[in-house]
């Protein structure tokens, strides 16, 4: 799921854009500390193990009222922020921490020209929400509202001259994100999966392998507007929650 994959599925799909011109970076790529989340699950004497969550329609439109009337969002964004918040809060980092929440931003349709009928490739770029822990769940920041708002920043900063300008910038330079002290959602649940036929029939489940820091929102098969979620977290959490390991 690295941001460079973007260059070579941009160059294959498009025709060239003409010579390289960069203006800015993205927050993905910023250095900050390194190897925090093993330096606090070694603290606790800890590990995290894979599960899997299910949202429906119910519990995320229970999600969306919370921020309603005052704030306008979409189900992804809600349910971004809330898991983000929960794994954070579960871990228990020290409050001075810089965290980030890296998310995958679907561009099919956001990059002009349009990708070409019958092409089955991806088009996504990293979107990058960038706090400290006290702001993201600290007791002296009650308000919900702020990892929503994060999550609303960071698609807003990407525009059409962004990517591009992001675009000439990889392919120049051949960085990878950093992904110390991250959070990474990758979003699948909107991409049709679910009526995706190899041969064999449709899928009747859905269930990538897991790792500490990946986040993968699937679709429901038979329940479009539902939400599966498969993240790792403590087994503390695990036993608090009741819910299923996923092998």
């Amino acid at each position: 799921m690295c941001i460079d994959y973007l260059c070579e599925i941009e160059c294959s799909a498009v025709e060239d854009q003409g010579p390289l011109e960069y203006s800015t970076t993205t927050g993905t790529g910023t250095k900050i500390q390194s190897q925090w989340l093993e330096e606090v699950l070694q603290s606790q004497s800890k590990s995290l193990v894979p599960i899997s969550l299910t949202f429906n329609p119910s519990q995320i439109l229970h999600l969306n009222r919370l921020y309603v009337p005052s704030l306008k969002c979409t189900s992804f964004e809600t349910l971004a922020s809330h898991t983000w918040r929960l794994w954070i809060q579960s871990l228990c980092p020290p409050l001075s921490l810089k965290i980030k929440l890296l998310f995958s931003v679907n561009l099919r349709k956001r990059l002009t020209p349009k990708l070409p009928t019958g092409y089955y490739g991806n088009r996504f770029v990293l979107g990058c929400a960038e706090t400290t822990v006290r702001e993201l769940v600290g007791t002296n920041y009650p308000n919900i509202h702020h990892g929503v708002k994060l999550v609303q920043e960071a698609k807003a900063v990407l525009t059409e001259e962004y990517v591009r300008s992001m675009l000439d910038y990889l392919e120049e330079r051949r960085v990878k994100p950093d992904l110390s002290m991250s959070f990474v959602i990758s979003q699948w649940a909107k991409l049709g999966l679910e009526n995706l036929d190899f041969g064999e029939g449709m899928p009747i489940d859905m269930g990538p392998l897991a790792s500490e820091i990946y986040c993968i929102f699937l679709p429901l098969v038979g329940d479009l507007d539902g939400v599966r979620v498969t993240v790792s977290v403590l087994e503390s959490v695990v036993e608090k929650l009741g819910c299923p390991q996923q092998l």
